[in-house]
């Protein structure tokens, strides 16, 4: 069954990354979401593709949602321009909350922080604490490796087969929000049995 998103939660570097085709991706991605009258949800920083991707949505009318901790509001970081903006006390707490303001959740490129928010997310839903779709907006193959890796979890017998479709992953956004849509969660979390201890 189709669902349709009111908000989804992009996490994305708070650089720029060299290539140009990072900040293309992002402004490609902030058009969809806007166009698509979706919520942008984000960690709340003017900065890098954070800022890059939140510009874009406002600037096409759209709404963009920060999270951002007290600490970095404190190093001047966030964005003074958006429909809103939520200062918590922590990190645990932005991405609880940012977890509660989304229908779902997309990695940009990024570095350790954004791999660490997306896994989490992607965990949750494997342990069916929700049924929110996880997918990587795969620019120029940026998540190749860590498609790989996963791949190669399940061939040794880390992950299950049934939930390598957990992770989405597309190169183009408008094709992503579809597959996104499109999402059914597994019927059955995982549980660790008695032959994977």
């Amino acid at each position: 069954m189709t669902q349709e998103f009111q908000s989804l939660c992009v996490y994305c570097g708070s650089n720029n990354g060299f290539s140009p085709v990072y900040k293309d991706a992002a402004i490609a991605l902030g058009d969809a979401l806007a166009d698509a009258g979706i919520t942008l949800v984000y960690g709340g920083s003017s900065v890098g593709l954070m800022g890059v991707i939140a510009d874009r949505v406002l600037a096409r009318g759209g709404n963009a949602i920060g999270v951002i901790p007290q600490a970095l509001v404190d190093k001047e970081l966030a964005h003074n321009d958006l429909t809103e903006l939520h200062v918590v006390a922590s990190m645990h707490a932005r991405k609880a909350k940012m977890a509660e303001l989304a229908d779902g959740f997309i990695a940009m490129p990024g570095g350790m922080g954004t791999l660490e928010e997306i896994f989490e997310m992607l965990t949750w839903a494997q342990l069916g604490f929700h049924r929110k779709s996880c997918a990587v907006l795969n620019v120029d193959g940026y998540y190749d490796g860590i498609l790989n890796f996963i791949d190669g979890a399940i061939s040794q017998g880390f992950i299950r087969d049934e939930h390598r479709h957990l992770l989405i992953s597309h190169d183009e956004p408008a094709a992503l929000l579809q597959l996104m849509r499109d999402y059914e969660a597994p019927q059955q979390p995982k549980w660790i049995t008695a032959s994977e201890t």
